[in-house]
């Protein structure tokens, strides 16, 4: 019997197979692919959450802002500087966007009082850089309760908030405002004589050469006008509304709101003057 004897001439070539240097530059390459994938996500990831960070920190310093208008409006003469640091956003002022109509009950109707017209305060980022949503709402200051009317010592005199409403005709951005809102105080003089105390900051453009990311608040006057009468109803209106400041972009409790008050009650108005320039100091 004859063994067939196998040798290597047997074997038929691999003629598909890929070279060694191929299959190093193709691996390499798909690594390199991985590793650029990575980053840009760890990159967008790492500046997400910068600016969700700065988004917080100015919230705090829009509600610091609110809280120093308070103390510059009814000190004529007084000047206050506020600093922040931004990558993302800016701090811009929209003129004559609220109005305040009040008017006086004297037993019989409402009676025409007097109108308030004041700007607002905000602090815009771009939705590119960060975003909640269109149509996000957050109360920021006070948390309690969105009403343009507050009561108390300690009550605020600016409502802030923030929002995200798209489109508006400035820009697509989600934005914090400060909104100068109204505070009720009262008193008894002797036994007999109620006096109520409304107090609002009416805020009026500045310069605004802005060479640094400042605000600067300046107190410039103080006015009262006085009444008596049984009741108290304040409507706020939107002068701003063709711009997207409207309603629903406020989003108050009420548009209108009554105060009761006593009998034959002496209610005075205060509103303190504040001239608002964005980065006037460098």
């Amino acid at each position: 019997m004859k063994v067939k004897k196998l040798t290597c001439m047997g074997l038929k070539e691999n003629r598909k197979a890929v070279s060694p240097a191929i299959s190093t530059v193709i691996l390499t390459s798909a690594i390199v692919v991985l590793l650029l994938v990575t980053i840009v996500f760890a990159n967008n990831f790492l500046n997400a959450r910068m600016t969700e960070n700065e988004f917080s920190a100015m919230k705090q310093f829009m509600q610091t802002v609110g809280l120093q208008i308070d103390d510059v409006a009814w000190i004529p003469g007084r000047v206050q500087t506020l600093r922040y640091a931004s990558k993302y956003g800016h701090v811009n002022f929209e003129n004559e966007t609220l109005k305040y109509s009040v008017y006086l009950h004297d037993g019989a109707t409402y009676k025409f009082f007097a109108n308030f017209t004041t700007g607002i305060l905000l602090f815009n980022v771009p939705i590119s850089s960060y975003t909640l949503g269109n149509n996000h709402y957050e109360r920021v200051f006070p948390s309690s309760s969105s009403s343009f009317l507050q009561e108390g010592t300690s009550a605020p005199t600016s409502y802030v908030f923030v929002v995200e409403k798209l489109p508006m005709y400035d820009g697509d951005y989600i934005r914090i405002a400060v909104a100068p809102c109204i505070r009720i105080l009262n008193s008894t003089l002797g036994t007999t004589t109620k006096y109520f105390r409304f107090f609002l900051p009416i805020l009026e453009s500045g310069s605004h050469p802005r060479y640094s990311q400042s605000v600067t608040l300046s107190g410039k006057s103080v006015s009262v006008k006085t009444g008596s009468c049984n009741a108290v109803k304040i409507t706020v209106s939107f002068p701003g509304v063709s711009k997207g400041f409207g309603e629903s972009f406020f989003r108050f409790e009420n548009t209108t709101e009554i105060f009761d008050v006593p009998d034959g009650s002496v209610v005075e108005f205060y509103t303190g003057m504040v001239v608002v320039s964005l980065g006037l100091h460098g």
